[in-house]
């Protein structure tokens, strides 16, 4: 195993989850916001599963996102 590239790929992959799923977050809120569904001061439970299916790796993470 080439620990450099190894590295690499898993700092790639993990840069675009992070980046794109704020992205899609925003937009959630942005939507809500704007129809009303939501007042700006909620809090939401968030989860995010990590699958890796050839390491028969699957992890949830549980977390909280606040609006104020």
């Amino acid at each position: 195993m080439d620990e450099e590239t190894f590295n690499l790929s898993l700092r790639k992959f993990l840069k675009m989850v992070g980046v794109s799923s704020q992205n899609e977050i925003e937009k959630a809120v942005a939507r809500a916001l704007a129809e009303k569904a939501i007042n700006g001061n909620e809090a939401f439970p968030a989860t995010m599963t990590l699958e890796v299916a050839g390491l028969k790796l699957n992890v949830k993470f549980e977390g909280t996102i606040a609006l104020e």
